[in-house]
C-alpha cells in the first residue's frame, strides 16, 4: 500500500500557483542597498538599447546630427526614469520599467517624412518643425489611455480576460518581437554571438558548477557578460579590424561609430517644449492613437508578465485600469518633452526580472535614479550609449522569451484537454503570427501596406494595429473566448477564469493591499475596486 501510495504520489500533477514560486525577492521585498543598485544600473543598461535604437531611427531622418541625437536619448531617458517613478508609486506598483516603444514607430515616421517638413533647407530648422509635430500628435493621443484608464473603461475590458485569452496576448508581446533578437545580433555576430553564448553560461551553467549559496554569476549575468563582450569589441575596433569594411558592418561592430561622446554635453537639464510649442495634425493624432492603443494591449500583456516574476498574485482588473491611465500620463511627458515616441511596459527588462528572480521594486525605482542621472550628466551616459548594438539583440534573445514563457505558464489554470481551448489557443496564435508577416511582406514587396488609401493617416491606423502580434492574437482570443459557447457550463472552468475570479475585485484577496495598495495610505482618497 505504501508503494503505491508513493507512485500515485509522483504521478499528480504539478499544482496550480496563484504566485510563482522560487522568486527570491518579490515586490515588496528588496535585497541590500548595495545590492539592489547593482540591479538597478542593470535594469538601466538592458533599456538603454530600444532608446539609442528608436533614436537612431528617427533623429537622422528629420535632419538632426549627434548633437540633436544626444539631446534626444538625454530627454528619453529623462522622461523614462520619471515615468518609472510614476508607473511604480502610483500606477500598477509593479517593478516594471516604462521606456520608448516600438509600436510607434509606423505613425512616427510617416511624420517625419512628411513633405511640409522637407521644404525646410536648414537641417536643425527641420528638425525642430517635426520634432513639434511629433509632440502634438503624441499630446493629443495621451488622452486615450488617461480616458480609458483613469475612467475604468479599461477595467471594464480587461474583466472579460481569462487565463486562456491572456496565454496569446502575453506570450506573442515576447515572442512578436523576435525580428530584434537574431537578425540584428547576426549584424555583427563575432561580437552578438559571444554575448549569447556567455550570458546563457553565466547565467544558466556556471551557478550549477560553482554550486554556491549566494546568487551572483545569474544575478549579474548582464553586467559581467556586457563588461567582457564590450571590452572585446573595444579591442577589435582599436586594432582597426573594421576598417575599410562596408559601412553597414562599422555601425553594427565599432565602439566609436556613434559620435555621441563628443556631441553630448556634460550637463543639459531636458524641459517641457525646449524645441518649440506643438503643433497639431487630426491625421497624425489619430494614427499614433492607434499606436497607443497598441501599446496599451503590450503593457497589459506586459504587466501580466511582471506580476508573474515578481511573485504578485494575478493583477485585479482596476490596478490595470490604473496602469494603463498612469502609461497615458507618460505618453503626456513624452509630447510636452519630446521625447519622439510614446512610452510602454519595457519588454525586455520584465524580462530581466525573471532571470535575475528579483521582482523587486526598490531595484526598478533605482534604475529610474540611474536614468535621471545619465540623462542630465550627458557625456557619461554617452560611454554607455556607444555599446554594439547586437549584444543588445543578444540579451533580447532572452528577455523577450522569458516574457514569453511567462504568457506560456498561465496555461496551467486552463483545461488542455478542451478542445474549445486548443481552437482557440492555436488559432489566436497563429493569426498573431501569420497576419503582422502578411502586413510586413506586403510593405516589403509593395512599399505600402495592404490598405492603401488616399489617405495616409487611414493606412498608418491600419497597419500599426495589424503589424502587432500581441495585438492581433489578443484580439482573436479575446473575441472567441467571450463568445464561443459561452452556455456551456464547463466552458468556464476550462478558460481558467474561476482560478482568477477571486482577483476580479481589488478587495476578494488580501494579498492584493501587498502588493498594489498606494503609498502614503492613498488608497483611501483613491481606493481600488
Amino acid at each position: 500500500m505504501t508503494g503505491a501510495a508513493v507512485k500515485a504520489d509522483v504521478l499528480q500533477p504539478h499544482p496550480v500557483k496563484d504566485q510563482l514560486p522560487g522568486v527570491d525577492f518579490c515586490v515588496s521585498s528588496s535585497p541590500h542597498w548595495a545590492e539592489a543598485v547593482l540591479l538597478g544600473f542593470q535594469h538601466y543598461l538592458v533599456m538603454l538599447g530600444t532608446t539609442i535604437i528608436i533614436t537612431g531611427i528617427f533623429v537622422p531622418k528629420m535632419g538632426g546630427g549627434n548633437v540633436e541625437k544626444a539631446e534626444v536619448i538625454q530627454t528619453v531617458l529623462f522622461v523614462a526614469g520619471l515615468n518609472t517613478l510614476l508607473q511604480t508609486w502610483f500606477g500598477t506598483r509593479l517593478p516594471v520599467v516604462m521606456g520608448a516603444s516600438y509600436t510607434f514607430i509606423i505613425p512616427i515616421y510617416s511624420i517625419v517624412l512628411a513633405p511640409k517638413y522637407s521644404t525646410h533647407t536648414d537641417p536643425h530648422e527641420r528638425f525642430k518643425e517635426t520634432m513639434r509635430g511629433i509632440q502634438g500628435a503624441l499630446l493629443i493621443a495621451s488622452l486615450f489611455p488617461m480616458i480609458a484608464g483613469f475612467l475604468g473603461f479599461w477595467r471594464i475590458v480587461v474583466r472579460f480576460l481569462s487565463p486562456l485569452s491572456a496565454v496569446p496576448l502575453v506570450t506573442l508581446t515576447g515572442l512578436g518581437l523576435y525580428q530584434l533578437g537574431f537578425p540584428n545580433l547576426a549584424n555583427c555576430i563575432e561580437v552578438g554571438l559571444p554575448q549569447l553564448i556567455l550570458l546563457v553560461f553565466l547565467s544558466q551553467y556556471l551557478p550549477l558548477i560553482a554550486k554556491s549559496k549566494r546568487a551572483i554569476f545569474d544575478r549579474f549575468a548582464v553586467l559581467f557578460s556586457v563588461a567582457l563582450v564590450w571590452v572585446y569589441a573595444e579591442v577589435l575596433t582599436v586594432a582597426g579590424a573594421y576598417d575599410g569594411r562596408p559601412q553597414i558592418t562599422q555601425l553594427s561592430c565599432r565602439t566609436d561609430r556613434s559620435g555621441l561622446i563628443t556631441a553630448a554635453p556634460w550637463i543639459r537639464f531636458p524641459y517641457p517644449f525646449q524645441w518649440g510649442g506643438p503643433t497639431f495634425h487630426a491625421g497624425n493624432a489619430f494614427a499614433v492613437m492607434a499606436a497607443t492603443f497598441v501599446a496599451v494591449v503590450e503593457s497589459t500583456g506586459t504587466f501580466i508578465a511582471a506580476s508573474r516574476y515578481s511573485s504578485a498574485t494575478p493583477i485585479p482588473p482596476s490596478i490595470l485600469s490604473r496602469g494603463i491611465g498612469w502609461q497615458g500620463v507618460a505618453i503626456l511627458l513624452d509630447g510636452m518633452f519630446g521625447a519622439v515616441s510614446g512610452s510602454t511596459a519595457s519588454v525586455e527588462n520584465t524580462g530581466l526580472l525573471g532571470l535575475t528572480r528579483v521582482g523587486s521594486r526598490r531595484a526598478i525605482q533605482i534604475s529610474a535614479g540611474f536614468m535621471l542621472f545619465f540623462s542630465v550628466l550627458g557625456k557619461f551616459g554617452a560611454i554607455f550609449a556607444s555599446i554594439p548594438l547586437p549584444i543588445v539583440a543578444a540579451i533580447y534573445c532572452i528577455f523577450f522569451a522569458y516574457v514569453a514563457s511567462a504568457g506560456l505558464s498561465l496555461l496551467q489554470f486552463c483545461n488542455l484537454n478542451s478542445f474549445r481551448s486548443k481552437f482557440i489557443l492555436g488559432f489566436s496564435l497563429f493569426m498573431g503570427l501569420s497576419v503582422p508577416q502578411y502586413f510586413k511582406e506586403y510593405v516589403f514587396v509593395t512599399g505600402h501596406g495592404p490598405v492603401h488609401t488616399s489617405t495616409i493617416s487611414f493606412n498608418n491606423i491600419v497597419q500599426v494595429i495589424f503589424q502587432s502580434p500581441a495585438t492581433v492574437a489578443a484580439i482573436v482570443a479575446f473575441f472567441l473566448d467571450c463568445t464561443l459557447d459561452r452556455a456551456h457550463s464547463s466552458t468556464r472552468a476550462d478558460s481558467g477564469r474561476h482560478w482568477w475570479g477571486k482577483f476580479r475585485s481589488f478587495h476578494t484577496d488580501t494579498r492584493s493591499e501587498e502588493f498594489y495598495s498606494l503609498p502614503c495610505n492613498l488608497n483611501k482618497y483613491f481606493p481600488s475596486v
